[in-house]
């Protein structure tokens, strides 16, 4: 929505200023306002800067004071499984071959809409409460998560996944590219949000299926979101199906573009990560998921030292079994220091970056989300750094990714929407949501065998 610029001397009326200790624009200059406000109008934020700045032009209808919290953008989670809470610790201490094995053909027999929407649902009451405002799915029956995400707040970008063979909905590849097509139809991209296409990866899509998807994908404005390069039997497989490796397949094919994510990127070479920056394209990075199940530990330094956009992601919270970003983050910025013996890699301030920023900029949202900046939606966390294991703060940003966890987020606004306040969320009751996921248990263990 179009903002008013106060003249000299003026103050602009807007619905809501919140006022905190530190705000932390994350918009590249590296300013940190201390103490400053954000102001709010509608869905939109109308003003940044120091708390006396942001008084003098903002006449607020309403004022939130944080005392002792630092207000950041709304961290961006870019790749998830939002609904597969209901498989949270069914294949835990495996590597991803047992981990698919034991978890897709449960997926044939449990999945269904009404399933997916109460899982979608926990998940995004788990998501908001960790100050996780944006969240890029790739899951089965996407209408059903729309829906969930709507219901608390989570704005989650998501769409038709893509196989060669028939899948837990029950459309085969000719029926699911047709209904593909008239679901991008009905679901155009707006501002901060776009359509998804999502073929699950190199090693189950084809190279026809692949085609179509970047067709379909390309005259509706649609991100392309698959998983890239994650272990080393997969090169092996994809070589050995296609005669190249993941990204050297997506390039060669036309998929490897601007509007493409691909998920972990642990085993990339050289020659992939020029294509990667050649072509625009991002990846996300998932720690958690590629260290527990023993994938490897992506080339994020290479990836952020050749220029290209890393974002973070947590991956499904059956592989990693959370939707921390934020320890995602932390965990990001410490393992890397390991492995490289660099203890100025993947510092904190760019672990923030690529946790807010850098995943609006791989969804392509960078113009709308992933920054405290005037004109961009209203999306606002606010973490405590009050309490005693935070304490004393000399750099805001350093307390949050080192000291601060998904534990210290209070409130959270989405598009100018306040989805959680005081911790808890807002637009439902977390008990019933619990209640709920915990009731899919009995029939995720029948289809495990339990």
């Amino acid at each position: 929505m179009p903002t008013t610029t106060p003249a000299p001397g003026e103050t602009v009326d807007c619905d809501e200023v919140v006022i905190a200790d530190w705000v932390v624009p994350v918009d590249g200059s590296g300013r940190v306002f201390s103490p400053g406000a954000v102001a709010i109008e509608g869905d939109t934020l109308v003003d940044v800067g120091s708390t006396d700045q942001v008084l003098a032009r903002r006449s607020p209808r309403s004022t939130t004071r944080l005392d002792g919290h630092v207000l950041i953008p709304g961290l961006v989670n870019a790749h998830t499984h939002l609904a597969m809470t209901m498989f949270r610790g069914v294949a835990d201490d495996m590597d991803l071959a047992g981990f698919l094995g034991r978890v897709l053909p449960a997926e044939a027999t449990v999945l269904d809409a009404e399933r997916v929407e109460v899982a979608t649902r926990a998940a995004a009451v788990e998501s908001v409460s960790a100050g996780v405002t944006t969240a890029l799915d790739m899951y089965f029956f996407c209408d059903a998560a729309l829906a969930a995400g709507d219901e608390v707040g989570l704005r989650i970008m998501t769409g038709p996944v893509v196989l060669d063979a028939t899948g837990p909905d029950g459309m085969g590849p000719t029926e699911r590219m047709a209904w593909a097509s008239g679901w991008l139809d009905d679901h155009p991209a707006r501002r901060g949000w776009r359509p998804v296409m999502a073929p699950h990866s190199t090693y189950l899509v084809g190279r026809e299926h692949l085609e179509a998807t970047r067709e379909l994908a390309a005259a509706h404005d649609a991100t392309i979101h698959l998983h890239a390069a994650e272990t080393l039997e997969e090169l092996a497989d994809v070589i050995g199906r296609h005669g190249a490796a993941p990204v050297e397949l997506l390039d060669d094919l036309g998929m490897l573009g601007g509007r493409t994510v691909l998920a972990h990127g642990v085993h990339l070479g050289p020659d992939d990560i020029a294509r990667v920056v050649a072509r625009g394209a991002s990846v996300v990075h998932c720690p958690a998921s590629n260290l527990k199940l023993a994938a490897g530990i992506a080339p994020v330094p290479d990836l952020l030292a050749a220029g290209a956009t890393v974002a973070l992601g947590t991956d499904g919270p059956a592989s990693s079994n959370d939707l921390d970003l934020l320890g995602a983050a932390r965990l990001a910025a410490l393992v890397h220091k390991g492995v490289s013996g660099d203890p100025t890699v993947v510092d904190a301030p760019t672990v923030l970056s690529m946790a807010t920023l850098g995943g609006a900029t791989a969804l392509g949202l960078d113009d709308a989300l992933g920054s405290l900046e005037v004109g961009k939606l209203a999306d606002v966390v606010a973490v405590d750094l009050g309490t005693i294991h935070t304490r004393p703060v000399y750099d805001p940003v350093s307390s949050l990714v080192y000291a601060a966890g998904r534990g210290d987020v209070r409130e959270v606004w989405v598009g100018g929407r306040r989805v959680v306040r005081d911790g808890g969320a807002t637009g439902v009751d977390p008990g019933r949501v619990a209640d709920e996921l915990d009731a899919l248990g009995p029939v995720v263990g029948s289809a495990l065998g339990h």
